[in-house]
């Protein structure tokens, strides 16, 4: 969420930053907004202050037997009191109507973003790896006969519904080492507390992470008010809403492996095809919680995390910026992992990496306080996927598959796998 104080500020580069991501001004819209609740309130204050002094006089008026002037002040401080209790109403919902307004506007990003109006404008940043040359028409996951019926869309849809899949012996496995791959090596390397948290969220952590009120449509919301989390970013990141934290405990960085689930509403008919989109999949997901100076240093350092899960695999990638009409809604800047799958001749994202600067720690009041005194002051916020476990199952299937059918797999996971190295009809050899 936006600072109003820095509205106030400098309300020209405000509705620049919006510019930038496309959107019309709306400084004036908010400034006006702000105006009439800080009018509000200085209203209420002014009456409550002519009640406070009218109050004292009644046992003053009272003490010297001036019965005339005792139920004249009465009458006032009974009339100033419904007045007082209407304005305080009045700005409690210029207030709230401030912040509903505040919520639904986007990060502003960084100068540093490459300026686009989609992702035609994202600006890749470097290659790792070399995509195999193959000799024979390279398949798309679904489509390998070493997958055969371990990856089930029948049944699931039979279960579920469509977008959701039953992964069995194998290919099940490979999934599994695949996000225990992934948790070793950031816990052991990378030096990431691993966390096991709900997929049951309040309403008010989606809130707080940015989710609502924006993306509602692309979430589950149960009967009883809880959401289902769409990645454990709502979950790590709320660790510090509404907490004070010393700066001795910053930098905190956390990951952890959840189901995620998003009912994809916002991309009907994208990639309807195997595994790439499902309602409901796996990932290992990094947080860090930061002081706002070190913010920069721990988006780099979280995207080389990211990327180190690729390179032990063997999986061509590259890093793309993307520019500030493709951003997400929270971030300041991100950078987006693409791994190669040869199976559609292209790369396809696999990791998104965000730092959000203190616009999440704004929205649900996460601080700390500085080392050196003074007041507590808004944490900074970054995400990234490290990684998306079910995309990464498609890439090592793809990159691995051989032309009598079988997928070789990458050496990182065969002490995973008990030792075996390869896919043949859906089971481990």
């Amino acid at each position: 969420m936006h600072d109003i104080r820095a509205i106030r500020e400098n309300p020209a580069q405000f509705d620049a930053d919006l510019a930038r991501r496309g959107l019309a001004p709306l400084s004036s819209e908010v400034l006006a907004l702000d105006e009439r609740r800080r009018g509000a309130i200085l209203a209420a204050e002014t009456a409550q202050a002519a009640q406070n002094a009218a109050a004292k006089e009644v046992g003053a008026a009272k003490a010297k037997g001036d019965e005339a002037e005792f139920e004249r002040l009465r009458t006032l401080v009974a009339e100033k009191k419904s007045e007082v209790a209407a304005l305080q109403a009045e700005a409690a919902t210029l207030d709230a109507e401030l912040r509903d307004k505040l919520l639904t506007i986007p990060n502003s990003p960084l100068a540093e973003v490459p300026e686009g109006a989609d992702e035609a404008g994202n600006v890749e940043i470097r290659r790792w790896g070399t995509p195999r040359a193959f000799d024979f028409a390279p398949k798309e996951h679904y489509a390998l006969s070493a997958v055969g019926a371990a990856m089930d869309f029948e049944t699931a849809a039979k279960l579920s519904g469509a977008r959701f899949v039953v992964l069995k012996s194998g290919v099940a496995r490979v999934h599994r080492a695949l996000a225990q791959f992934m948790l070793d090596l950031h816990v052991s390397e990378h030096d990431l507390t691993e966390t096991i948290t709900p997929v049951l969220v309040r309403a008010e952590a989606m809130l707080g992470t940015g989710q609502l009120p924006k993306f509602a449509e692309d979430s589950y919301e149960t009967t009883n008010g809880w959401w289902l989390i769409p990645t454990s970013e709502v979950t790590l990141t709320n660790m510090v809403a509404g907490e004070v934290w010393d700066e001795a405990a910053l930098p905190c960085r956390m990951t952890a492996h959840t189901n995620c689930f998003r009912s994809e509403a916002g991309s009907a008919g994208k990639d309807t095809s195997g595994m790439l989109r499902q309602h409901q999949f796996e990932k290992v997901e990094m947080v860090t919680i930061c002081h706002p100076d070190q913010a920069l240093a721990e988006h780099e350092r979280m995207t080389t995390c990211a990327e180190a899960v690729l390179e032990r695999l063997g999986l061509p990638y590259r890093r793309i910026v993307l520019c500030t009409g493709d951003m997400g809604f929270g971030a300041q800047k991100t950078h987006d992992l693409e791994v190669w799958l040869p199976g559609q001749n292209t790369y396809r994202e696999i990791s998104s990496v965000s730092t959000c600067g203190q616009f999440q720690a704004r929205r649900m009041n996460g601080r700390f306080k500085p080392a050196a005194g003074g007041k507590p002051d808004f944490v900074a916020t970054l995400n990234g996927s490290g990684l998306a476990v079910g995309r990464c199952l498609i890439a090592v299937l793809e990159n691995g598959q051989e032309e009598d059918g079988s997928v070789t797999l990458p050496a990182a996971l065969h002490p995973y796998l008990g030792g075996k190295t390869r896919l043949v009809d859906g089971k481990l050899v």
